[in-house]
């Protein structure tokens, strides 16, 4: 099973885009979602989780521009990106956290740039 998150493309500095990620029911409900997002020549990294209470933890990189959200009736989870900057310009992922390889999806690109 592979999450696929959506929503990205090109974005100016400043600008706004909310990207989303749906899955299975069970997998939803068991875990913890998270937001990873990774960088043109850089590793992977955690950018933000929420947990089935709606708890939310984030990157300090983002804390404060990033706001992420989920709706259980749609086994849905969102990262609403507000400020963006060209340094947030990656492919986000969403997984589970801790990550599950078997999770990993293709990304959806976030590109910041004038």
């Amino acid at each position: 099973v592979q999450l696929q998150a959506s929503g990205g493309g090109l974005v100016q500095p400043g600008g706004s885009l909310r990207l989303s990620c749906t899955t299975s029911g069970t997998i939803f409900s068991l875990n913890r979602m998270a937001w990873y997002r990774q960088a043109p020549g850089k590793q992977r990294v955690w950018v933000a989780t929420i947990n089935s209470g709606g708890f939310t933890n984030y990157d300090d990189s983002v804390k404060g521009r990033f706001t992420t959200s989920r709706d259980n009736a749609k086994n849905t989870v969102y990262l609403q990106m507000n400020s963006l900057k060209p340094e947030d310009t990656a492919i986000y992922y969403c997984n589970r956290k801790p990550p599950s390889v078997d999770y990993w999806g293709q990304g959806t690109l976030v590109t910041v740039s004038s």
